[in-house]
């Protein structure tokens, strides 16, 4: 530990830049993905899964410094101490209350500072320092002026950053895996169901319906009529316990409980908030009062995707919401049994291979925690680490 030290982050780094303190004009066909609050999680960030801007905003929005490989994006508010590294495949877009660090190569590594700056005691630290009667938030000055110990040579900072970011690259892996699966699925259902080129096909006539042309047998119904939209039930937080059954909202889950309110696997439907979000639950889990639970004699898994590619409109003015009635009245298409449950086979394969890939990402990120405020603050020694003995027992 005699070569751990302590310094300021603006002794280590060549700049610290605030960001506009405007909304950037979104894209949805832009390449450049807009860095929010909301994207940063710890040392990492939904690159993929960010809002996009066109090139011109992103050169108008990038004028103080242009984001590059190895900057640091910090959340100065809503939520504090988000942090992410810059990848090389991208050039993004700082979003509102969020700053940029560019680390000094010759004084810090910036994987090494990055999980440093993730570590429970600087992100405790970092909560202390945000100020504000509204909305906690982080002074520049204050970002400029943070202490940070337990800071090790450069030799180390290297070692403990590939250790972590090992575990993160496996994790990004596993999350293109999924996505990739995800749309396996995705396009298999619109080639069966939505360009009619379902096995066999061609010895199929075509006969008009509400929806167009569909195959003969097929038929056209209401939403209502094949499906039950039932309400999630109200669990706030401070009445869930530890468990191992996903709550479930309208953004997706958000949290866990002690008690299943609905058997899987099955499909909620956003109904207030994120308006026609369709997430699909492998396992028993609790949907909560914001959204829709979805019970039906077709195979869920056509079901995910039926519903997944309808338009649900907003039927409240100031909060979104999707009324029932509007949702229960949507035409869909029901083809023969026999092609629905061939294609529920193939979801069911799909989607318990990424089951098994998101247990090996959780297994893989409770690991990287649990290493991280140990590596990055010398409790334990880098030499101590075997790195592909690791790797191994944490996926398994």
């Amino acid at each position: 530990m005699s070569e751990w030290r302590q310094v300021r982050l603006s002794e280590v780094s060549s700049l610290i830049v605030d960001s506009e303190h405007k909304t950037a004009p979104k894209d949805p066909d832009g390449l450049h993905p807009l860095i929010r609050t909301t994207d940063l999680g710890k040392a990492r960030a939904d690159f993929r899964g960010a809002q996009r801007v066109s090139a011109a905003i992103h050169a108008r929005w990038t004028a103080r410094a242009i984001p590059s490989e190895g900057d640091l994006i910090l959340a100065r508010e809503a939520p504090v101490g988000g942090i992410c590294r810059v990848p090389a495949e991208v050039s993004p877009v700082l979003g509102q209350r969020t700053v940029l660090v560019r680390p000094d190569p010759a004084a810090v590594d910036s994987g090494f500072l990055s999980y440093r700056l993730a570590a429970p005691d600087l992100q405790a630290r970092l909560c202390e320092m945000s100020t504000g009667s509204t909305v906690p938030h982080l002074n520049m000055s204050d970002i400029r002026a943070l202490t940070i110990s337990d800071v090790p040579s450069l030799n180390t900072q290297r070692r403990i950053a590939m250790v972590l970011s090992a575990f993160d690259e496996l994790i990004e892996i596993n999350e293109r895996r999924i996505e990739l699966r995800e749309d396996l699925a995705r396009s298999l259902y619109r080639e069966w169901f939505v360009r009619f080129r379902f096995p066999g096909h061609g010895e199929v006539e075509f006969v008009d319906s509400e929806l167009g042309p569909i195959p003969h047998g097929w038929e056209v119904q209401r939403l209502g009529e094949i499906a039950q939209l039932s309400y999630g039930r109200s669990l706030p937080a401070s009445k869930r316990h530890p468990g191992p059954f996903a709550v479930v909202g309208s953004a997706g889950i958000v949290g866990e409980h002690d008690k299943a309110l609905v058997a899987g696997p099955g499909i909620v439907l956003g109904r207030k908030g994120n308006v026609g979000s369709v997430w699909w639950l492998n396992e028993d889990f609790f949907p909560i009062d914001t959204t829709y639970y979805v019970t039906s004699d077709q195979p869920p898994g056509f079901l995910y995707w039926q519903l997944s590619d309808l338009h649900f409109d907003n039927s409240h003015a100031a909060v979104p919401g999707l009324s029932r009635d509007h949702a229960n009245s949507l035409l869909v298409i029901c083809p023969d049994q026999a092609t629905v449950r061939r294609f529920g086979e193939h979801h069911t394969r799909v989607f318990n291979a990424i089951a098994v890939l998101r247990a090996q990402s959780e297994a893989l990120t409770a690991t990287r925690d649990l290493l991280l405020p140990r590596l990055v603050t010398g409790r334990l020694d880098i030499s101590d680490i075997d790195l592909g003995e690791l790797l191994l027992s944490a996926a398994a």
